[in-house]
């Protein structure tokens, strides 16, 4: 049963986890719309969205905190690019749409994009 447990395990370790999640996140902040799977995707909306409230700032604890996590290039357009742009939003900078199930294993697969 479960116990109220954050966060979905998509059948992996901790580690591999987070790998996927940044991974996602790095192509999402880059291309701005990636399609996946529902379950990662789901997953990815509250791990992005984090890091879009922390570049929607500008200040060195912002932006060593999400040092930590990506490369120079994902850093420089949260900052100079996504957190200026929802600015005066206060929430939902990602959008999911479905497309339907995958031929080869019937998984559901969604488009996962930035809100203009």
């Amino acid at each position: 049963m479960r116990k109220r447990h954050k966060g979905r395990k998509l059948s992996r370790k901790r580690d591999q986890r987070k790998a996927l999640l940044k991974s996602l996140a790095r192509e999402l902040f880059l291309k701005e719309r990636i399609t996946t799977t529902e379950a990662k995707a789901k997953e990815l909306r509250s791990f992005a969205e984090r890091f879009i409230e922390r570049a929607k700032e500008k200040n060195l604890a912002n932006i060593r905190y999400v040092a930590r996590f990506f490369a120079k290039d994902v850093i420089k357009k949260l900052f100079d690019e996504i957190g200026p742009k929802y600015k005066e939003r206060k929430g939902g900078y990602t959008r999911i749409l479905k497309l339907g199930q995958r031929k080869s294993d019937g998984a559901k697969m969604v488009i996962i994009e930035l809100v203009k």
